[in-house]
């Protein structure tokens, strides 16, 4: 098929038009994730919108142990590789040597949720101007499908053989909605990979949280709902239907918090002072009682 030559010009009626070309930063290479994996799906949306965005050549990104460590074999910007879960510490060290540099942290659920919940914590708690992707399986794909902190209930794990029981093993953590209530947060969202409707949308998130952090403004993260059919003992095609299903019911889609690069910038208001709880005695500013 012969495409536009000149794609500035308008084809001519009738003419083959481009409709997609492959991002130069997206590595032309065969994948080595498992079947149905969805690691690639966010590869390629992150290598689109970073080359919309013109920012391959400023970007270091950080991959750290788990699935998400072979970011930097699909992506050609350049990567620093951190220990499991210090994603997060080792970024903060970058953005302060390379004030200039574009600082992206790619993880997984294992690694932000669990092992690096410290790094995570502190570092949306400072601000640091950093944007992270968060792929959220709900599993430890790369170490033999073991129970996540974001594994749902009744879950069955290679440590949970008999489903995730609350008693014994606690509750899935909604760790974007905990990150979202930090003032150093300026944007926090959750998209999904089930679909070509939630995959638009996912693209929509993660280029917001890059201008984010374009327009100098404080941490961004975006969480992507992803699917593992091996770790879960599914097909491909039941994997995405589980997401749509059951995962989605756990973690709802969308945006969380976006406070707007001005409000990031000029830092959280006074922390509010006490307030009166009914029968709990008077106002702290009420006027003492009369004898």
């Amino acid at each position: 098929m012969t495409l536009n030559p000149n794609p500035e010009l308008p084809a001519r009626p009738g003419a083959p038009r481009l409709i997609y070309r492959k991002p130069d930063v997206l590595a032309d290479r065969s994948t080595h994730y498992c079947p149905g994996c969805g690691h690639g799906i966010v590869h390629r949306l992150l290598a689109e919108v970073m080359t919309e965005l013109d920012l391959p050549a400023h970007t270091i990104a950080v991959a750290p142990v788990g699935c998400a460590v072979f970011a930097y074999d699909y992506l050609n910007v350049d990567f620093v590789e951190a220990p499991h879960g210090r994603a997060p510490a080792v970024a903060t060290g970058i953005r302060r040597v390379r004030p200039e540099a574009f600082v992206l942290t790619y993880q997984g659920d294992g690694d932000l949720a669990a092992i690096g919940t410290a790094e995570i914590v502190h570092a949306a708690a400072r601000g640091e101007r950093i944007t992270a992707i968060f792929v959220n399986n709900g599993i430890y794909g790369m170490t033999g499908g073991q129970m996540a902190p974001t594994t749902l209930l009744g879950q069955r794990t290679t440590s949970s053989p008999t489903g995730r029981d609350p008693l014994l093993m606690g509750y899935p953590i909604r760790i974007t909605e905990m990150l979202a209530q930090l003032p150093g947060v300026t944007y926090a969202a959750r998209g999904s990979i089930a679909d070509a409707s939630q995959i638009g949308k996912l693209k929509a998130m993660i280029r917001r949280a890059c201008m984010v952090q374009i327009e100098g403004g404080g941490f961004s993260l975006v969480e992507a709902l992803s699917n593992c059919p091996v770790g879960w003992g599914m097909t491909p095609q039941e994997s995405i239907e589980h997401l749509k299903g059951p995962v989605v019911e756990a973690y709802p889609l969308g945006v969380i918090v976006d406070r707007g690069v001005a409000a990031a910038v000029a830092g959280p208001g006074p922390v509010p002072g006490p307030r009166a709880v009914p029968g709990d005695g008077p106002a702290p500013d009420a006027p003492a009682p009369e004898a």
